[in-house]
């Protein structure tokens, strides 16, 4: 009690304790909280204080001051294009992100870092990937912002919001940590970083049919061995949709008054091209016609919706669909992904439906967004293989755990099958879509995923949060940032972000709260947004972005009129090149970037030069 009336003593106290109250912390009653600062005069001041915010403040909800403070239901899929979802312009069926999208907000620039892991360490944390220890994948290259584990000088949402009273929960891809072995170190796994439980894969990839890596909190589980989860088919995506429901329920039935975080992580639409043969079914002949008409329909309809501006130009075609040798199969493997992000919006449904049924819809922020553009890598799109092919390599019986990412056969034993020859999206296939419809769904921007153009950083945001967004069906044109996200349930929450934790210094957050641009109001942001990764750079100034591959010049371009990235302006700017390079050289120095190219490994130590004789030297 006495700690928590040093925290009310100052401005700095008075401040903390006014935006837990504006956020509805104060809910116990107000003699209690008075209880609490451990004098009575005090009390009444909180009492005051809490009377003049409910006027301010009740007003902005929508509801009353002392409304509870709002459950955060974070989502997150994984390789989709910027148009992949009906709400962005796409022709998959996403009835459920539709209708979150038509009573909340949409971002139409909101970016990721352009990879899968990296996007996940910043989404976690708050910080750019390197300074959590993540700046490329989960391999230890040597240096401090590659070491393929989440550091110890950051935290997660979910630890920080577990201490602000916070049941905190997990379903979905992990994907931060380099120990995966279920007799290994465990300190980088959800439970250990703030989640209270989990279900799902500590990996990064994986079938969909039977995952490696799947853990119930910290015990690795099969799929076809699992006590408290037995459905007919097992696939995925359904398998985190249920978990995510399923933990809701039964949280409202344990603890219906403490709030809770929820962060969902779909591996759709990642490769392999897994996906039912119903919903297969569904999108039969809707690709037949190739590339450059889905393509041309998503540019319309983006334009329709308000999302782009109708003078920017659709970058370069990828792909030519007549001189495609097979192209039943390349338009299968869209019909394969459709499928996928079909499937993953109906189990976003079954998430919405158990909050309803819960009675908190009005005052639960759920978030949507994606972790990097559409995938170009050609997984499983080479090779010989045609049906019918015989169970040629010992079974794997249905207890046995498995670990692998691209597996070499599946538990009947049956080889991978791959290649042009084999159709994509039962169990015993894993191959990726390729980079023509990696293309597509990055309408209309350049480059995929790996890239810091457009196509592969900008990624859709929905904002859902009836009781505080006063706009409806609105987009938002203000960029926003992963690292935005920490801060915004730091603020929703009432809860406090530390400067220590468990005896570690922590990093201070980078990001703003996206709070005031749900509502219409400017950002407060100072800084611009930075990336890197894989040696691709990018600065993003208001409306200047300058961008580069490894290796390669910077390009500038102007993302008012040109955010398509079609005509490189730094031959005409070159004063603005030289401001914004400096700026990446200083974020990159303080943030752990360098040295560039350290993601291709640390460089061997020179071997020390032999020493001259002294006659060499001597001769000079």
């Amino acid at each position: 009690m006495r700690d928590d009336w040093r925290e009310c003593r100052g401005d700095a106290g008075h401040r903390r304790w006014a935006a837990r109250v504006r956020s509805g912390m104060c809910r116990e009653s107000l003699r209690v909280a008075a209880r609490r600062c451990d004098r009575w005069r005090w009390g009444f001041w909180l009492m005051g204080l809490c009377l003049v915010f409910g006027l301010q403040q009740g007003v902005w909800a929508g509801d009353d001051a002392a409304a509870p403070r709002p459950n955060i239901v974070l989502i997150m899929s994984d390789d989709m294009g910027f148009s992949d979802i009906g709400c962005y312009g796409g022709e998959i069926d996403t009835p459920t992100l539709d209708r979150l999208a038509a009573n909340g907000v949409r971002f139409s620039q909101f970016y990721n870092t352009g990879r899968c892991c990296p996007t996940r360490a910043s989404l976690l944390t708050g910080l750019y990937p390197h300074q959590a220890g993540v700046g490329w994948m989960m391999a230890d290259r040597g240096y401090p912002g590659y070491r393929g584990d989440l550091n110890r000088e950051c935290v997660t949402i979910a630890e920080v919001l577990h201490r602000a009273g916070y049941a905190t929960y997990m379903t979905g891809k992990w994907h931060v940590t380099k120990h995966i072995q279920p007799d290994g170190p465990k300190f980088n796994w959800p439970r250990q970083r703030g989640f209270e439980r989990f279900y799902g894969t500590i990996t990064g990839a994986g079938s969909f049919f039977d995952p490696g890596t799947l853990c119930r909190d910290n015990t690795n589980i099969s799929p076809f061995a699992d006590p408290e989860y037995r459905p007919k088919v097992f696939y995925y995506t359904d398998a985190i949709g249920d978990h995510a429901a399923r933990f809701i329920t039964e949280h409202e039935r344990a603890t219906p008054d403490r709030p809770y975080f929820l962060y969902v992580a779909f591996t759709a639409a990642h490769w392999p091209m897994h996906a039912l043969p119903e919903d297969i079914e569904k999108y039969k002949g809707r690709y037949s016609n190739g590339y450059r008409p889905i393509r041309e329909a998503r540019f319309r309809r983006l334009k329709e919706l308000g999302l782009i501006r109708p003078d920017w130009e659709l970058s370069p075609q990828h792909g030519d669909w007549e001189s495609f040798p097979h192209k039943e199969w390349e338009a299968r493997c869209m019909e394969v992904y459709a499928a996928m992000i079909d499937r993953m919006d109906r189990n976003i449904g079954k998430i919405v439906e158990a909050i309803e049924q819960a009675g908190d819809l009005q005052n639960t922020l759920i978030l949507f967004l994606q972790d990097n553009g559409g995938c170009q890598e050609g997984v499983g799109r080479k090779g010989n293989w045609k049906r019918p092919v015989a169970a040629t390599l010992p079974k794997i019986p249905p207890e046995a755990i498995r670990l692998d990412v691209i597996p070499k056969q599946n538990r009947a034993g049956v080889p991978t099958l791959q290649g042009p020859h084999i159709m994509p999206g039962p169990e015993d296939t894993y191959i990726a879509y390729g980079i023509n419809w990696a293309n597509v769904s990055n309408t209309p921007f350049r480059e995929y995923k790996h890239f810091v153009h457009e196509g592969g950083i900008s990624t859709p945001l929905i904002a859902h949060w009836p009781a505080g967004i006063r706009r409806k069906g609105a987009i938002e044109h203000q960029p926003g940032h992963l690292i935005d996200i920490m801060a915004t349930c730091v603020d929703v929450a009432g809860a406090e972000y530390p400067e220590t934790y468990m005896g570690h210094r922590i990093q201070p957050m980078e990001g703003v709260s996206l709070v005031p641009a749900f509502n219409g109001e400017p950002l407060r942001r100072s800084e611009p947004l930075f990336w890197e990764h894989e040696g691709n750079r990018a600065v993003r100034d208001g409306k200047w972005k300058l961008v580069a591959k490894e290796n390669r010049p910077w390009e500038l371009y102007d993302m008012e009129r040109d955010r398509t990235e079609m005509h490189d302006l730094s031959g005409e700017h070159p004063e603005i090149v030289q401001r914004l390079s400096a700026a990446w050289d200083r974020w990159a120095r303080r943030a752990r970037v360098l040295p560039l190219g350290a993601w291709r490994g640390k460089p061997k130590a020179k071997k020390p030069a032999r020493r001259r004789s002294a006659k060499a030297a001597k001769a000079g």
